[in-house]
């Protein structure tokens, strides 16, 4: 929590970060702030100034600008909140970020050229074409040894004109950059020039789980990783998976895949099993619709199994040169298929209808 004041309070809207209608509320400016505004990579704060939900944090040059539903009066004191949880989250996986670019650096000379902070993961920018499995369980092996290392992490201010700044690993200021420069130190391993939140000890990430590789843009690739709580998050995920696997194949984990391969196995032939008796089925329609005493001009008929395959056999078998055919396949209730055919002037008039 952080006490503070209210400097100015407008009227404005917030698009959702889902899409959906405009939100109206209030741009609040306070004379300082525990939340952080969205940048370098991670997604802003959320909290409470008082009561009053903070629904967006945004930068505005040096002013953090907070978004709210409810008029605040400019001069009066409030009480800033932190939504901690989230706030831990997004430290980890930043600090996690900074770890695995520097080590991916270091052992490989990879790059990073650019990363997001995700909500279910996070995923660094790689400067290579590609990785091998044996690259990324090197570099997780890596990352983990640092994180039981227990290596401070350190933040200091710079002025704009330091020459140490030179050596400090960067992608370049803001144009509306104002003040200090941030460096978050890594000792012995790392020095960044970084705007976000980050934790004081490498322990505090716990563990990191590199989840793998994705084609990126430009020859660029894409590493996936989870850092802390939301690898804890993962394995009980997955637990949970295994334990309703476990439940509805009747078997142990280890035997889940095989399981799974032998019931599609089954499915597959089932399915062509049941795509050939369709075919004879068309046919024997077709044929006993056409063997009747009394021809008829006009074949509609619904099936709920079926496909577009079904209804082509029986429109070629009974032939559209004279006879009118409805055909419709599919759950009454639901979606579903129909075929019109037959002499081209029925159809034109009937179709649009």
């Amino acid at each position: 929590q952080f006490a503070t004041r209210v400097v100015s309070c407008r009227a404005a809207e917030l698009r959702p970060e889902d899409g959906g209608e405009p939100v109206r509320g209030f741009q609040v400016v306070l004379e300082d702030t525990i939340l952080f505004p969205e940048g370098g990579g991670q997604p802003d704060d959320r909290g409470l100034i008082g009561d009053v939900p903070v629904l967006r944090v945004t930068r505005r040059g040096p002013e953090a600008v907070h978004f709210v539903r409810a008029a605040l009066e400019p001069g009066a004191e409030v009480l800033l909140t932190l939504d901690w949880e989230r706030r831990f989250d997004h430290m980890q996986q930043h600090s996690g970020q900074h770890l695995i670019t520097a080590v991916a650096d270091q052992m490989f000379g990879f790059k990073t050229t650019s990363w997001e902070l995700g909500r279910q993961r996070s995923v660094v920018e790689l400067d290579t074409p590609s990785m091998t499995a044996e690259q990324i369980e090197a570099l997780e092996r890596s990352v983990n040894e640092k994180i039981r290392e227990r290596v401070p992490v350190v933040v200091r201010e710079l002025a704009a004109d330091d020459p140490e700044i030179e050596t400090v690993r960067s992608r370049g200021l803001p144009d509306d950059h104002a003040g200090p420069v941030r460096v978050v130190d890594i000792e012995g391993i790392d020095s960044n020039m970084c705007c976000g939140t980050h934790v004081s000890n490498l322990s505090d990430l716990q563990v990191i789980k590199l989840l793998g590789t994705e084609k990126g843009k430009k020859n660029k690739t894409n590493l996936a990783f989870l850092a802390g709580n939301r690898v804890l998050k993962s394995i009980e995920q997955s637990h949970s998976t295994e334990k309703a696997l476990t439940s509805l194949l009747k078997n142990g984990p280890g035997e889940h895949i095989e399981a799974v391969k032998r019931l599609q196995s089954s499915v597959k032939l089932l399915q062509k099993n049941n795509l050939n008796l369709l075919r004879d089925m068309a046919v024997l329609i077709a044929r006993d619709f056409k063997s009747k005493p009394v021809p008829s001009q006009l074949f509609v008929l619904h099936r709920k199994e079926g496909d577009s395959e079904f209804m082509n056999i029986i429109a070629n078998e009974i032939g559209t040169e004279e006879t009118l055919l409805f055909l419709t396949v599919g759950d009454e209730k639901e979606a579903g298929l129909f075929l019109l055919a037959g002499p081209v002037e029925a159809v034109e008039n009937l179709g649009p209808r």
